[in-house]
């Protein structure tokens, strides 16, 4: 039996399915990882947390690349492996994405939004850091290229900050809370594009197992958690996904 079809024979016996997503998945759409040589961090050093709150040119900085789109994940689409995840959440298999990717994908390819548990939040919009208020990029946009002005709130006048997790920034706690419930909640957990190394994060594959679900892991690298799994598939998602999930 192929690959695709052990994982559509899972996804068959599965009532409550939750996907888990990491850089991997977006790879496949074209936007470079963060941490494998050659990734984004490997061309210029992260802006920690508690530097982008203490220094304006670390501030200034860090919106610099967010407007030269040096991450990378401006103008990209979803690909094959997303569209089979929303296809599984409209069946009624997958009741949540967990992912560590801020590129909104997902969303994009028609994951509704309220079932996309963002870990590492999203590059897609800012938010004030004092007062919580979400900024559209687009708006903030002309005042730095055009004024060379560096992004505050319009209500309070905080620091404006991409809505990611930075280097030294709490971890969400709603979006940890609700990936630990739909996590032991699962009954079949996938793996799609993480390398499982990076925790907290890479804990709820594991929370899943030890609750009873299946383990099923994507990934075209060796993972810490493969020996756990009830399938690992050393491959590219797009086209296992596409297999055995198709449209």
């Amino acid at each position: 039996m192929s690959h695709a079809a052990r994982l559509a024979e899972l996804i068959a016996r599965a009532c409550r399915a939750v996907v888990f997503t990491g850089a991997g998945m977006s790879t496949e759409s074209g936007i470079p990882d963060f941490r494998s040589p050659g990734g984004v961090w490997s061309r210029m050093k992260p802006i920690h947390f508690s530097e982008f709150v203490a220094s304006e040119a670390a501030r200034r900085e860090a919106w610099r690349r967010v407007f030269a789109n040096e991450s990378g994940w401006v103008g990209a689409k979803p690909n094959a492996g997303h569209f089979a995840v929303a296809r599984l959440a409209a069946e009624g298999k997958v009741s949540a994405v967990i992912t560590q990717n801020v590129d909104n994908l997902h969303i994009e390819s028609g994951m509704p939004e309220e079932r996309v548990i963002e870990l590492h939040g999203n590059a897609g919009y800012a938010t004030c850091l004092a007062c919580g208020l979400r900024h559209e990029l687009a708006d903030l946009r002309q005042g730095f290229l055009g004024r060379d002005e560096i992004p505050s709130c319009r209500e309070c006048g905080g620091l404006v900050k991409t809505a990611t997790i930075s280097f030294g920034q709490s971890m969400p706690g709603g979006a940890m809370r609700r990936a630990e419930a739909e996590t032991r909640a699962a009954d079949l957990f996938i793996v799609l594009g993480s390398s499982l190394v990076v925790y907290p994060a890479a804990a709820f594959p594991r929370l899943a197992k030890e609750h009873g679900a299946r383990l099923a892991i994507v990934n075209r690298e060796p993972t810490p958690l493969d020996p756990e799994a009830d399938l690992v598939v050393h491959a590219e998602i797009g086209p296992i996904l596409a297999a055995a999930v198709p449209a």
